[in-house]
């Protein structure tokens, strides 16, 4: 699955020729010219999930084309290459001009070489009449830049905390919805000897994610987005008490012991292991609570979740951190570009409700999980995303790679007690001001 770290930076222009794997999904009994089958137009897409390792993506995909040749009559040329080879061969591509009509990218700072390439069209008239309201919000800005829109995302992951159901009954502690809630509960935790919160902040992003809810909660949803893009200041006083916060959790022995040496998959395993009571991640963990057979059926049935709480009788519990994964764009020498249009927005309205049936994949845009089959906790973060106010993509991404370094290791130093909220904030103003 993709995660996260996959949008943080830019590739490198690679030198040289990668062989792609791929299939025409032309009718080979149709008469085709050089333009396509049946004399209409060829668009040619190019996608990330090969079917050796995303078999479920891989046929969604190519049932999606099939429907759409036949009811359009454009053809779709697809070219299929693996994660990394995509990632090469794009930046490639770009370079030379021969980009594909429509291909898969990242949000935040990896369009940014793209849009100010004029690589990608804008889309934004392919949003109006509609299509703009089936996503959820705040993932569309993800891929805006200066105001227009360069791509339109297919997933999405959230961000919650997942609590061991079975040691919550045993010290009769209930989800808790407001900061003091949860303070009570990680004392009761602490008093009975269980380690309250799982969490690996050697790799620093997790720990980002609990400074970047409590901003939220603290300052509203614009106060750190504002910080970065330097609309705003990373000294607001809302960031200052949000860096406090995390220390004071600390303080209170909330995480489990040698958290700031301790990697995420360590971390998930003394979660998974039930050697702690709660995990903070985002949806693309979701198979290992519901669907993962690897997974003994006994945990997951005792896995659940609740959304980040109020602080201080403030915040918007529906406003959300995370991210969007990948996302579709058109390239703006696309010689066909209003049947590459055409084919991205069906995509999109196609994708949704079949790559969160067939697998187990969150999209971006709202979908009703009640009319599917689906785990009860597929269909809650579904319910939840439809009635979200607010994303906030994760904090390190809306960054440069230089200033995202900075943040990565100051949040590590915060989480530590190297250094105080005030030069955690003082430190991010002076990297975020030099950029």
């Amino acid at each position: 699955m993709l995660k996260r770290k996959a949008v943080t930076s830019f590739f490198m222009l690679l030198a040289g020729v990668l062989i792609a794997t791929g299939c025409s999904n032309t009718n080979e009994d149709a008469a085709v010219d050089d333009n396509g089958a049946e004399g209409g137009a060829t668009v040619e897409f190019m996608h990330l999930w090969p079917q050796g390792s995303s078999a479920e993506h891989y046929r969604i995909v190519n049932e999606i084309i099939a429907d759409f040749e036949e009811e359009h009559g454009i053809s779709i040329d697809l070219q299929v290459l693996s994660n990394e080879q995509y990632k090469d061969q794009i930046t490639v591509l770009s370079a030379a001009n021969e980009l594909p009509d429509v291909g898969m990218t990242w949000a935040a700072g990896y369009l940014d070489p793209f849009v100010e390439g004029n690589k990608f069209t804008p889309l934004d008239d392919m949003l109006e009449g509609g299509l703009r309201d089936e996503f959820v919000a705040g993932t569309l800005e993800a891929y805006e830049k200066d105001g227009q829109t360069y791509g339109l995302p297919l997933e999405l992951n959230t961000v919650y905390v997942y609590y061991n159901k079975a040691i919550f009954d045993e010290y009769n502690l209930e989800a808790p919805t407001t900061y003091e809630e949860f303070e009570q509960v990680i004392a009761t935790l602490n008093e009975n000897n269980v380690q309250p919160i799982a969490l690996g902040n050697r790799d620093r992003w997790t720990g980002s994610m609990w400074f970047m809810y409590f901003a939220d909660r603290i300052g509203g949803t614009d106060v750190l987005t504002n910080a970065i893009n330097r609309s705003g200041s990373f000294e607001d006083p809302a960031l200052v008490e949000a860096a406090a916060k995390v220390q004071e959790m600390v303080d209170n022995d909330s995480f489990v012991s040698g958290f700031n040496g301790l990697a995420d998959e360590e971390a998930k395993s003394m979660f998974m292991n039930e050697q702690a009571a709660m995990y903070m991640i985002a949806t693309w963990d979701l198979p290992n609570y519901t669907t993962n057979e690897d997974v003994p059926q006994e945990f997951r049935d005792n896995v659940g979740y609740f959304k980040f709480p109020s602080v201080n009788g403030a915040g918007d519990v529906n406003s959300f951190v995370g991210g969007p994964g990948v996302g579709l764009f058109v390239a703006e020498d696309s010689d066909v570009q209003e049947e590459a249009k055409q084919f991205a927005a069906y995509f999109v309205e196609e994708w949704g409700s079949r790559a969160v049936a067939e697998a187990g994949v969150i999209p971006a845009t709202i979908v009703d999980g009640e009319g599917l089959d689906l785990p009860e906790m597929y269909v809650e973060v579904l319910e939840d995303l439809n009635d979200a106010t607010n994303l906030t993509l994760y904090a390190d991404v809306q960054m440069t790679a230089a200033v995202a370094q900075t943040h990565l290791d100051l949040i590590q130093s915060l989480f530590g007690g190297e250094i105080t909220p005030e030069e955690f904030a003082r430190q991010h103003e002076e990297a975020l001001s030099a950029q």
